[in-house]
């Protein structure tokens, strides 16, 4: 080989090498940069301030549809796979799920496997390409669902089985989810049991499959709901079907052995539906019923079409009838306030518990003599007192961290209802009257936000009700009580109890 041909090539192979040096250079500083751009996983959530972390932004839910399988057991974890259809609000690199007391086996997004990890309670997915804003999206997450928890809400474990209490921020304890009530979507359930146990859910059953010794039941929604009003039930109990208003389908879910023991109040339900009809039109859903629960939770709660009871409000004798009725209307209102139309955020939680009561205690005085006035001059009375440890009705303070069901005090409940009647004394009968059947059916199936409420009530009445609002839902101190001037509150002595 000529010596002018071996020095070219010995020029060349420097050459290459310094190319390939700076090559491996300028992809490791690409890599490094890349690396400091893409920030470490995080919990997100969509600005509430009583709840910084829950929900998550990016992406609009449309459907859901979770699998559980319970293998008899109330104290192991449930086999599930939850499958999220939704639609990407923006260009989304990373997804965050809330989903907390659960072992996440496998992510698929689109159709193919995805990266995940955890921070804090959220579940945070790295899909293999971005997803472009407007696109469809599709969430598979293979998990399992465990009872066990030391913090309440989500599963409750009762005598025979399994129910759901989600209410505030517990959805996402049981299933990966957008866990906030701004985001609502349809859902459909399928619970595969042991064939002598019952499974029920949200909506209308759609199939039922037997398979050896398991039966697979699937439930569906026709209207889309909130992920704190989700409810799956499994035990050993007995579904009892009636009719409501307009051939409205009521089934009832009861322990089995209380089956005879609880009709005196099942068979009020048709008659309730009834009465809240007259009171701010048709009912909203596809269904309604009542699901009665062997356990101890506190409270009693609006589960979307199935509201869940704890079986000693009917059972013991110390609670009077017309007690029970009343709890009863409360959750049934919910389907119309708080479920129907459900609150943009959680400082509109006024909203939903102040019409409960409100309605609740209407019924009271329509059908056992319970004055409305009495109810509310007491309530005026210690108004006062419900601010100053909870704050107003619509700038509630947070709750203690793990204890979100302090949320639910005194003056999101009376307090509130307080509030409407002072618009009603404000405004009149015939006006109040409108603006309630408006409001369930301008924001039907959708979200609303205080601010909504007071234009409405502007509206309706003809007059700038901005001052009156902003005085009986942000002071510190109750206003005077329009037509009762005489009432009083008395100066808070000590913090009341949270009610659930």
């Amino acid at each position: 080989m000529p010596l002018t041909s071996r020095r070219t090539s010995r020029l060349s192979s420097r050459l290459s090498s310094r190319r390939l040096r700076a090559a491996l250079l300028a992809a490791a500083s690409a890599g490094m940069l890349a690396a400091a751009t893409v920030p470490a996983p995080v919990p997100l959530g969509i600005g509430d301030p009583l709840f910084p972390h829950l929900g998550n932004p990016g992406y609009d839910v449309l459907t859901y549809d979770i699998a559980f399988t319970y293998g008899g057991s109330n104290s192991k974890p449930l086999e599930a796979v939850t499958k999220i259809d939704a639609r990407a609000t923006q260009s989304l690199e990373r997804i965050n799920l809330d989903f907390t007391h659960g072992s996440v086996r496998s992510v698929e997004v689109n159709g193919r496997s995805a990266d995940f990890t955890t921070a804090e309670e959220d579940l945070v997915i790295t899909p293999q390409a971005a997803v472009a804003e407007g696109m469809p999206l599709t969430i598979t997450v293979s998990h399992t669902s465990d009872p066990n928890s030391s913090v309440p809400g989500g599963w409750v474990r009762t005598a025979d089985g399994l129910a759901m209490a989600n209410q505030a921020d517990a959805a996402h304890r049981v299933f990966p989810c957008n866990d906030h009530p701004a985001d609502k979507a349809y859902f459909t359930f399928r619970i595969t049991a042991p064939a002598e146990l019952t499974a029920v859910a949200n909506g209308l059953p759609v199939a039922k499959a037997g398979a050896g010794a398991t039966t697979t039941w699937t439930y569906r929604t026709r209207h889309p709901m909130a992920t704190e009003l989700a409810q799956v039930s499994i035990g050993k109990s007995s579904i009892v079907h009636r009719e409501g208003p307009h051939g409205l389908p009521v089934r009832d879910v009861v322990p089995t052995a209380d089956r005879e023991r609880l009709e005196p109040w099942l068979k009020k339900t048709p008659g309730q539906i009834e009465w809240m009809e007259s009171k701010i039109g048709r009912y909203p859903f596809e269904t309604y019923g009542v699901l009665v629960a062997s356990a101890t939770t506190g409270f009693e709660l609006e589960t979307q079409t199935l509201s869940l009871f704890e079986r000693e409000l009917f059972t013991r004798p110390e609670f009077p009838q017309w007690y029970v009725d009343s709890i009863m209307v409360h959750e049934l209102a919910h389907q119309w306030f708080g479920n129907s139309v459900s609150p943009r955020g959680w400082s509109d939680l006024w909203l939903n518990e102040g019409h409960a009561t409100w309605y609740e205690a209407l019924y009271a005085e329509e059908h056992a003599a319970k004055s409305l006035e009495t109810r509310m001059r007491d309530a005026y009375t210690k108004s006062d007192g419900w601010r100053a440890a909870g704050g107003p009705p619509a700038a509630p303070r947070p709750a203690a961290p793990g204890q979100q069901l302090g949320l639910f005090r005194p003056v999101v409940y009376d307090g509130s209802a307080l509030v409407l009647y002072a618009l009603r004394q404000e405004i009149g009968n015939e006006a109040f009257d409108l603006l309630e059947r408006l409001w369930v059916a301008e924001h039907k199936d959708g979200t609303a936000t205080t601010a909504d409420f007071t234009e409405l009530a502007s509206q309706v009445s003809g007059r700038d009700l901005s001052g009156f609002f902003q005085e009986w839902l942000y002071g510190e101190k109750t206003p005077k009580m329009p037509g009762h001037a005489d009432w009083r509150s008395a100066a808070p002595t000590a913090t009341p109890k949270a009610k659930p």
